[in-house]
C-alpha cells in the first residue's frame, strides 16, 4: 500500500490539491492500494503531555497509525513551507506515530517529498529537515525529492494544477517512486 500525506491541517490548502494530484495519478499507474491521509481532517484528542508514553495513546491515533501508517510500505510527503521549514502538525504526528510500534511503523519503508511553496525555493529546507527526520526512523528516503515553487502560478483557482512543465515534473517524480 502507498500512503500520500498531506502535511498540513490547514483548511482548503494546497498542499491538499497537490497530495489529491498524487494519489489519483499513482492510482492510474499502479494496481496497488494508495491512499490519502488528509491531516487536516484528523482528530487531534492525541496531543496531551501524556502522549510520549504507550499506554496513554488514543484510539484516533492508532486507527490512523494503523489504517495509514503500518499497513504502508511507501509514503509520499506533501510538505507545505512554513515559516522557513514544514508544517508543526506534520512533526506532531511523525512523532506520536513513533510511540506504538516504531519499527513497524517507519523502519526500512521508502518515502518520496515533495516540497511545495509560494516563494522560490519550492520548501527545499523543509524537505531537507523532513530528510533528516525521516532517515533517524529509518525510513529511506528517494533522492529525486521535488521541490515546487510559485505554486499560485501552477494552479488555476479551483486548486487544478496546470501547468506542463510542473506536470510533467510530477510524472516522473511518481514513475521514479513507483519503481523505487
Amino acid at each position: 500500500m502507498i500512503t500520500v500525506i498531506s502535511g498540513t491541517n490547514r483548511r482548503n490548502s494546497g498542499a491538499l490539491e497537490f497530495a489529491r494530484h498524487y494519489a489519483d495519478v499513482i492510482a492510474s499507474k499502479t494496481t496497488e492500494e494508495v491512499k490519502l491521509l488528509e491531516l487536516e481532517n484528523i482528530p487531534h484528542d492525541w496531543f496531551h503531555p501524556n502522549m510520549y508514553e504507550a499506554s496513554h495513546q488514543t484510539p484516533s491515533l492508532a486507527k490512523l497509525q494503523d489504517e495509514y501508517m503500518l499497513a504502508a510500505q511507501k509514503f509520499i510527503y506533501i510538505v507545505p513551507e512554513y515559516n522557513g521549514g514544514y508544517p508543526g502538525v506534520l512533526k506532531l504526528f511523525i512523532d506520536a506515530c513513533s510511540i506504538r510500534e516504531y519499527k513497524k511503523t517507519f523502519f526500512g519503508k521508502k518515502a518520496a517529498l515533495v516540497g511545495i511553496a509560494s516563494g522560490r525555493a519550492g520548501n527545499l529546507r523543509g524537505l531537507d529537515h523532513l530528510t533528516g527526520i525521516l532517515n533517524h526512523v529509518g525510513t529511506v528516503v528517494m533522492p529525486n525529492r521535488l521541490p515546487i515553487s510559485s505554486i499560485e502560478k501552477v494552479m488555476d483557482d479551483k486548486g487544478v494544477i496546470h501547468d506542463p512543465a510542473t506536470l510533467s515534473v510530477i510524472e516522473r517524480q511518481i514513475d521514479n517512486f513507483l519503481s523505487f
